[in-house]
């Protein structure tokens, strides 16, 4: 039974008993009916509201994941399998001329070998006034 329906039943249970609302009792009552009606109707305008605005949210991750794609080509410079939220950097290998994820460990030790074809990576790292790096 949904929330409508229960408060519906209970209003109905109410006026099935015939309590006089004109009592302290029966005023009490009323007013307890008539609080749970309007939080009924809240909570119905919430919870439609809430399914609009992940119908929504739903719609712009959509949009942003196609503009990403468009701007970065693929989603991911490795394959779902490998992927690494430590990912910080990408790099792609002079010898295979494919995309790899660096993090941030792999740059400060300044190289790694290429996941693709083993050929050796050399990084450098400098800071310059901005706090930003470049490779």
């Amino acid at each position: 039974m949904e929330l409508m329906e229960k408060a519906a039943y209970l209003k109905g249970l109410v006026d099935g008993l015939d309590i006089d609302m004109t009592t302290k009792e029966g005023k009490v009552l009323a007013a307890i009916m008539d609080v749970l009606n309007e939080l009924t109707d809240v909570v119905y305008d919430i919870s439609d509201e809430v399914t609009e605005t992940v119908d929504l949210v739903d719609a712009i991750d959509e949009d942003l994941g196609a503009i990403e794609e468009d701007y970065y080509g693929e989603e991911c410079c490795c394959d779902d399998d490998e992927c690494d939220d430590d990912c910080m950097y990408e790099a792609v290998c002079p010898s295979c001329s494919e995309s790899i994820c660096l993090t941030e460990e792999d740059v400060n030790n300044g190289g790694m070998n290429c996941p693709f074809c083993g050929e050796k990576l050399e990084f450098e790292y400098d800071d310059d006034a901005d706090g930003e790096s470049e490779e």
